[in-house]
C-alpha cells in the first residue's frame, strides 16, 4: 500500500489534513491549455470507444481489468504524459499507472456510492476537466443490526470539491474503507463538510453551477496478461 513516506516530497505539501487518511488535492495540476488539449483528444476518440451507461458515458484505455488479468493495451501518447507524471509523484508506490477511465458527466448526472474494488492498486487518481464536481464519501452499509436506518444520508461523512484542472489522489482509509459517489445535481452548495474548502479557495455557502465534466481516472492494475502470453495459451 502506498503511504505518505513513499510519495514525493512535492506531493506531501498537498495532503488534506481535515480528511481521513490519505487524501492529496492539487489545484491547477494542469494548465488551461492542457485542459483544452485533453478535452479535444477525448472528443476526437472514435464513437465505438464510448460506452453509454446509466447517468454517464465513458471510454476505457489500457485494457479491461479482469480477475484473471488485464490484457494490456498501449496507452495513447496524450494520456501517457499524465500517467507518467502522476506515477513520478509516487502515487502508486513506485509502480506506473497503466489504466485510464474517461468519464463524461453532464449537469445533473452522477454515480451511485461505490468502491473501486481489488482489481486495482489501492490508489485512485483523478484529473477533472471542464467543470467542478463534489465527490461524496459514505460509510459502507453496516454488517451488524442497528436501530438507526442505514440510509444513504445517514452514512454520508464528507465531500471533496474537485475543481477543473485539479488532481485528486485517494489512498489508505479513503480508498479502502469508504464508498464514494457523485449526486445527481446541477448546482452544489458548499458546506463545512467539504473538507478541502481552504485548499480549493472557497468557503461555506458558495454555490457552484456544474457544467459538463470529463474525469480522467488514472490507476495501476497489478495483474496484467500480455497479448502474446494469451495467444500462446490457445
Amino acid at each position: 500500500m502506498a503511504c505518505p513516506s513513499q510519495v514525493s516530497k512535492e506531493l506531501e505539501h498537498y495532503i488534506v489534513a481535515n480528511a481521513p487518511s490519505t487524501v492529496y488535492y492539487i489545484p491547477d495540476f494542469i494548465s488551461e491549455a492542457e485542459e483544452d488539449y485533453l478535452l479535444q483528444q477525448v472528443y476526437r476518440a472514435p464513437k465505438p470507444k464510448w460506452a453509454q451507461l446509466s447517468g454517464r458515458r465513458l471510454q476505457n484505455w489500457g485494457g479491461l481489468p479482469h480477475l484473471k488479468g488485464m490484457v494490456a493495451e498501449k496507452l495513447p501518447d496524450w494520456l501517457l504524459k499524465y500517467t507518467n507524471k502522476i506515477s513520478a509523484l509516487g502515487a502508486f508506490a513506485g509502480k506506473t499507472a497503466n489504466h485510464v477511465l474517461v468519464n463524461e458527466y453532464k449537469p445533473g448526472e452522477g454515480i451511485m456510492p461505490h468502491e473501486d474494488g481489488p482489481l486495482y492498486h489501492p490508489t485512485v487518481t483523478t484529473i477533472s476537466l471542464g467543470s467542478h464536481t463534489l465527490l461524496d464519501f459514505y460509510r459502507p452499509i453496516s454488517q451488524t443490526e442497528t436501530d438507526v436506518p442505514e440510509t444513504e444520508e445517514n452514512r454520508y461523512l464528507l465531500s471533496l470539491l474537485l475543481q477543473r484542472r485539479s488532481l485528486l489522489i485517494l489512498q489508505s482509509e479513503m480508498y479502502e474503507n469508504l464508498l464514494h459517489g457523485i449526486r445527481n445535481l446541477s448546482e452544489d452548495t458548499l458546506t463545512e463538510r467539504v473538507v478541502n474548502l481552504q485548499s480549493a479557495g472557497t468557503q461555506p455557502g458558495d454555490r457552484l453551477t456544474r457544467g459538463t465534466r470529463v474525469s480522467l481516472t488514472i490507476r495501476h492494475v497489478p495483474k496484467v496478461m500480455r497479448a502474446n502470453l494469451l495467444l500462446s495459451r490457445k
